[in-house]
């Protein structure tokens, strides 16, 4: 039996699943950039510069309760208390944080819900419009990502703007950059799938041109890794598709000569190599910020008694 072990924790699932292996319902054209005849990896080429200025948008979350809300009809409504935080994180030689926020929240249906305020911090009520797990955890990643948006402002005077995961619907700035390090599908043709796994770290493919709500221009990168399997070290990026094709794909190059440096290693990082390292320090950072969880708990579990924790 052949077979590679993945260097991502499985404490975090898995980088690519078998959607990856599935081509994206979204309208896809990939010539672009190249046609197909010269659809191949491109290296960032040795007269590439790296970007001088990058700035890194992140956010982290934590639930700290499980909460049932009674309303006045006496129906029993489930509801999650919960903490999240955003942040940017500026490199240009050093890296250093330059803006940093945190909230907390009440998300449950509007029955009989309103903010719990404890000692240790106030929650607002998020509304939603049904109780069950999946629902109550979108509303929490959704309000995650505004926050992303409103401290991405302090993002100022850099040369891209690296936003983890896709750009967001309001996030389609110039210079924004969605860095996706997890494959829930595939796009293009099965040509860009194969042009993928043969990759060498610090090569990209072309760009894809993918439809939707906002257009974006997209393209694979590998990342520097010791390759055991065709999606190792691979990331996805992407940014409007609002610039010229040659803009564009120069940007790309530029930043397949860049963040390749800020890789992570699977010695220092679970998700190495794609949560980059000023990633990885800035959710460090944002999750100190959360607080004590034991301490929001019991500030909680005193608030449901009816007195202030």
């Amino acid at each position: 039996m052949r077979f590679a072990v993945e260097s991502w924790s499985p404490d975090y699932g898995s980088p690519t699943d078998a959607a990856a292996l599935e081509a994206s319902e979204r309208q896809v054209d990939p010539w672009v950039e190249h046609d197909a005849h010269h659809w191949r990896p491109l290296p960032p080429g040795s007269q590439v510069a790296p970007l001088d200025t990058v700035a890194f948008v992140d956010g982290v979350r934590r639930v700290e309760a499980n909460v049932w809300i009674t309303d006045a009809e006496g129906q029993v409504h489930q509801g999650i208390c919960a903490s999240y935080a955003a942040g940017v994180v500026r490199c240009d030689g050093a890296a250093r944080v330059v803006a940093a926020a945190v909230r907390r929240g009440l998300f449950a249906p509007a029955e009989g819900a309103a903010p719990i305020a404890t000692r240790h911090g106030h929650f607002d009520l998020h509304p939603t419009t049904a109780d069950d797990p999946d629902t109550l955890s979108l509303c929490l990643q959704q309000a995650m990502g505004e926050l992303e948006a409103e401290v991405s402002l302090a993002a100022d005077d850099v040369e891209a703007v690296v936003v983890d995961g896709p750009l967001r619907l309001g996030a389609h700035r110039p210079g924004f950059v969605g860095y996706v390090k997890t494959h829930r599908a595939s796009y293009g043709p099965p040509l860009v799938r194969d042009v993928v796994t043969r990759l060498a770290p610090g090569e990209r493919t072309p760009m894809l041109l993918v439809d939707g709500p906002v257009s974006r221009f997209s393209w694979y990168l590998r990342l520097p890794c010791a390759v055991a399997h065709g999606w190792d070290g691979v990331v996805r990026l992407e940014v409007p598709a609002d610039r010229p094709v040659a803009e564009t794909a120069a940007l790309a190059d530029r930043l397949g000569a860049t963040l390749p440096r800020f890789a992570s290693t699977a010695h220092k990082d679970p998700r190495a190599p794609q949560n980059l390292v000023p990633i990885g320090g800035l959710e460090r950072e944002l999750r100190h910020r959360l607080g004590d969880a034991p301490l929001l708990l019991r500030a909680l579990r005193v608030a449901a008694t009816g007195q202030v924790a």
